[in-house]
């Protein structure tokens, strides 16, 4: 008898049946070479091949001008990005998939390459001392402009803009963006957020910019189709440095998530080893299920087996699954087959065109013998 795996089961989000629970993680792939930053025909073949899997989140789209940070990533502010987008959707749907598109908005991870030479706006003038892929390559981070009361209040209508034009293009919900060291994050964490108003000092007032988002977007979206992407131990990468509040900053920010009915939470495990840090969690889904309520989404580092066992043990009902996704297309199938997995070709993740994007096979189908 065939071991049963607990990723494999359906799963509800509300109305929302999930055929399994075998997630795709939101990927930048840097495909939208055009001057509309639209998804293209090549975005919809995509898509369309890994529509098996129980929920795709798209890449980061970004939901302004203001928000770009990488080279040919697709956004969702203008028609031309919004009808691409439905190409994506609808081909997903006639595939009995969902999808969910990631909103984003880069802050200081950004170029003044990207902003007609005007810096990018961020919580406060920090630079992040990282790299931004511009036109001309990766380039320095600059430090960037501090975002003033009026420029927060716009930065919050632009998703709730972007939002109602995924809701146009046909999405099954959203994903906030509020991680890996980008805009939303950036307000979370003291060394990037140095402001005295009532968006920095406090851990309420640091928290204050995302929970206007997300009730910004709730106006537009019904809470049960907002989804939400925290890194709560991301430490010496993306511009983040950690500090003793990062942990008391995400457990008051997702214990005030309980009061809303949310798709789901998606939390990744640790970039870095933090082992050795004694004030971060290193495990992140053991320390934030007994905390959370809601559907809890886990991504970094599974693979088939630990998939099944964070599930099975109760710390996790989706798991998400990035690179695996980029050379199996069909991971949910193989899964199920126990399947030899594919490895991917990290020159190709970043690249225009087909090649590394839409060409990894699927698995052979085996002949029935009658």
């Amino acid at each position: 008898m065939k071991e049963s795996q607990p990723i494999l089961e359906t799963y509800q989000l509300e109305d929302l049946t999930l055929k399994n629970r075998v997630i795709m993680a939101p990927m930048t792939r840097n495909r939208a070479d055009n001057k509309d930053r639209a998804p293209t025909d090549l975005h919809v073949e995509y898509y369309k091949q890994r529509s098996g899997a129980g929920l795709i989140i798209t890449e980061g789209s970004q939901i302004s001008e203001r928000a770009v940070g990488y080279i040919n990533t697709p956004g969702i502010y203008t028609e031309a990005q919004t009808e691409g987008w439905k190409k994506v959707t609808k081909a997903v749907h006639e595939e009995g998939g969902k999808i969910f598109i990631q909103l984003w908005h880069c802050g200081s991870m950004s170029h003044p390459k990207f902003h007609d030479g005007d810096k990018p706006l961020a919580p406060s003038a920090v630079n992040p001392n990282e790299k931004s892929y511009t036109p001309d390559g990766f380039e320095d981070t600059v430090e960037p402009k501090a975002m003033t009361l009026v420029e927060i209040k716009e930065t919050v209508q632009e998703f709730k803009k972007a939002a109602q034009k995924a809701k146009e293009a046909g999405f099954d919900g959203v994903e906030i963006h509020s991680s890996n060291g980008y805009l939303i994050h950036q307000f979370f964490n003291k060394n990037s957020n140095t402001r005295t108003d009532e968006y920095g000092g406090s851990i309420q007032n640091r928290a204050r910019f995302f929970f206007e988002v997300l009730d910004a977007i709730n106006e537009v979206w019904d809470e049960t189709k907002i989804g939400l992407r925290l890194n709560p131990s991301l430490h010496g990468i993306f511009g983040i440095t950690a500090t003793e509040e990062t942990i008391p900053t995400f457990d008051y920010i997702v214990e005030k998530l309980n009061a809303y009915k949310l798709a789901y939470l998606h939390l990744s495990e640790p970039f870095t080893d933090v082992s050795k840090v004694d004030f971060l969690v290193s495990e992140i889904a053991k320390h934030y299920r007994p905390i959370y309520k809601g559907t809890l989404m886990i991504n970094g580092g599974f693979d088939h087996d630990k998939g099944n066992k964070v599930i099975k043990d109760g710390h996790a009902d989706l798991v998400a699954y990035a690179k695996l996704f980029i050379s199996n297309p069909d991971l949910p199938n193989r899964f199920e087959k126990n399947a030899e997995l594919a490895k991917w070709n990290e020159d190709t993740f970043y690249t225009p065109g087909a090649k590394g994007y839409t060409d990894y096979p699927k698995l052979k189908e085996e002949p029935v013998n009658k």
